[in-house]
Parts: C-alpha cells; sequence; structure tokens
C-alpha cells in the first residue's frame, strides 16, 4: 500500500508530546514523500478560548477554524518542524467532537495512515470519560499509528 497522505492529529493534550507526534510522522512521510495534513479539532469551548487567545478580531474578519487551526502554538511547531524536513504538509481545522471529526476529515482527504496521541487510561476511565484514540482507531477508514504518551 502507497501512502500518499497522512493526517496528523494533533489534540488540545498533546502538547507534551509533539516531538514523539512528529518524529512518527516523519518516519512515514519522509521516505514515502506523503503530503501531511495536520488537523486540529476543537470543542465549541475550546474554539472560543483559542480565538480569545489567539486575540482574533471577530468584527473585522470572519474567522474559520482553519484560521484558528493555523495559529495555534502546537500546530505552527509541527508545521514549522514538517516543512524543515521537507515534508508537504497543510493545516486543517474543524469545530466538533473530536474523535468523529478526525474519522470524518481522514475519509474527505482519502488518508493513507492517521497518526494519533493518547493516554494509557483504565477500562473505567475510558467508560466514563471515552477515548478520542480509541474511537479513531475504531472507525477509522485507514490504519493508525497511535503515539502513546511517555513513552521514547
Amino acid at each position: 500500500m502507497t501512502i500518499e497522505t497522512m493526517v496528523l492529529a494533533v489534540g488540545p493534550k498533546d502538547k507534551d508530546q509533539l516531538d514523539r507526534l512528529t518524529e512518527e510522522t516523519l518516519d512515514v512521510a519522509g521516505p514515502t514523500g506523503a503530503r501531511v495534513v495536520i488537523g486540529h479539532v476543537f470543542t465549541e469551548t475550546e474554539y472560543e478560548d483559542a480565538l480569545e487567545n489567539l486575540e482574533f478580531d471577530r468584527t473585522v474578519d470572519e474567522v474559520s477554524a482553519n484560521d484558528v487551526a493555523r495559529r495555534h502554538a502546537s500546530v505552527r511547531e509541527i508545521r514549522k518542524r514538517l516543512e524543515e524536513a521537507g515534508v508537504d504538509c497543510a493545516v486543517h481545522g474543524d469545530v466538533g467532537e473530536h474523535a468523529d471529526s478526525i474519522v470524518t476529515f481522514a475519509e474527505s482527504t482519502d488518508a493513507d495512515r492517521v497518526v494519533i496521541g493518547g493516554r494509557r487510561r483504565s477500562p473505567t476511565g475510558k467508560a466514563v470519560f471515552g477515548s478520542t484514540a480509541q474511537e479513531v482507531l475504531l472507525d477509522s477508514p485507514c490504519p493508525v499509528t497511535f503515539v502513546r504518551a511517555g513513552t521514547k
């Protein structure tokens, strides 16, 4: 299977594992020449907070989730590293449920691979709080690389 398009899902809690997510993505995208689309999904609350924190003037311009994602610090850092490595990349933002939006985005970009980070949770924790990574692993239209936090 050829890998032409990868989706790198970056979430609000991934700041501590940006290096690992980027390295894992580069390990595949570099040799295959795949295009990487960095996806960042915001809940409604996260989106409103990001608009305020990034000081967008909504009275002057219409601001899209793509605009907000492009200015997000984590996304900028990853994009910079991918571009420095010569990887073709783009940014996509969305507002909605994290897992559903990532799966839909993987489908719409015809992704050949999704890279997503996550943390180890107990079965009870998954049942109570849900698991974005688990939902993506189960529902993704393509293979998923799971990058667990705290590993080397």
